[in-house]
């Protein structure tokens, strides 16, 4: 490990529990595993560890062998927590098991720590998450609340990042977490080349609301997806409701119900989000003026640009600027 040229890369452990989903195992691996610099150089290093060293039950109907015990959780930059199902007094009690507990012992000071899906339970029980933001999947929301009440519990987002612990909503957002990770680490040129060669979003619109179970909408109906598409077009222009509506030849009314039903969130909160997102990857990727992005993102002034990031961001377009185009430039 010491033989790395150049800085040494980002070491992520994730904790293999007993009744772990595979998919999720999978995900830090792909997402962390395929972020590299410039001269095709790891970012990151990511190993697997569990209670102890040796076969681990997933909830398909085979085993996972994992080379490492929890003493590698002490070498870990950033810990990362998949679902189980098989969590037993953390779960039902809100308490760590005293196995589990020794594992975490072994955490440094500093480490970051992630948790994907019901993995949040685990960082709970640990005490990490009170009063703090956190999320995990929606069926599970309202339990984990009851179970965890210093907890503030958040459950319409995809992922909710506070720093040092960020926590994510059922399964696929932690590709959506890892691939934020990634783009907080280094830049969003690299993240947006992680989801391509994943063959997914860089960003996915809106939070669980889209997902928790309701009426299935009648088919026939349709979908707000060509509005979406012709407003991502024309994000530097003025862009009306009636406007979106219009291309789909809906109502406003229908328009803006049909849009919360499939993005979850409204019209005006979507076309926020793409905004900002069009305003970060200009900061980013150009040294246009800050008022030449504003335009381009269509908010008009920089001061409206300004405040929509520290909105969202929490920084202004120039100290973004400053912190992310360095590491993509």
């Amino acid at each position: 490990m010491d033989e790395y040229p150049g800085p040494r890369p980002h070491r992520v452990v994730v904790l293999a529990l007993a009744g772990l989903l595979p998919f999720e195992l999978g995900i830090p691996h792909r997402i962390f595993g395929r972020a590299v610099d410039a001269d095709g150089r790891a970012l990151y290093e990511t190993v697997t560890c569990g209670l102890a060293k040796g076969p681990v039950r997933t909830d398909a109907d085979f085993d996972v062998c994992v080379a490492h015990g929890p003493e590698a959780l002490g070498t870990a930059d950033t810990v990362v927590v998949p679902a189980s199902y098989r969590l037993g007094p953390v779960y039902e009690e809100g308490r760590l098991s005293p196995e589990l507990a020794a594992a975490l012992a072994h955490l440094r000071p500093g480490a970051r720590l992630v948790s994907i899906c019901t993995g949040g339970y685990v960082l709970a029980a640990a005490g990490f998450l009170d009063g703090r933001p956190a999320t995990t999947h929606w069926a599970s929301a309202e339990h984990f609340q009851r179970l965890f009440p210093a907890v503030r519990v958040d459950p319409d987002v995809l992922f909710v990042d506070d720093g040092d612990v960020l926590t994510s909503a059922g399964v696929a957002a932690g590709i959506d977490l890892c691939l934020h990770i990634v783009r907080r680490d280094h830049g969003a040129a690299i993240a947006n080349s992680v989801a391509r060669r994943t063959v997914v979003p860089p960003h996915r619109d809106g939070g669980q609301a889209q997902f928790v179970d309701r009426p299935v909408p009648d088919e026939r109906l349709a979908t707000t997806a060509s509005a979406r598409a012709w407003a991502l077009d024309r994000l530097h222009e003025p862009l009306r409701l009636r406007d979106l509506a219009a291309q789909e030849a809906m109502s406003v009314r229908t328009f803006t119900r049909r849009f919360r039903e499939e993005v979850g969130v409204s019209p005006g909160q979507w076309l926020t989000r793409q905004r900002v997102e069009r305003a970060r990857h200009l900061l980013e990727s150009t040294a246009l003026p800050v008022d030449q992005v504003a335009r381009d993102a269509g908010f008009g002034t920089a001061q409206s640009m300004r405040a929509h990031l520290l909105a969202v961001l929490g920084v202004p377009p120039t100290a973004y600027r400053r912190a992310f185009r360095d590491r993509v430039s």
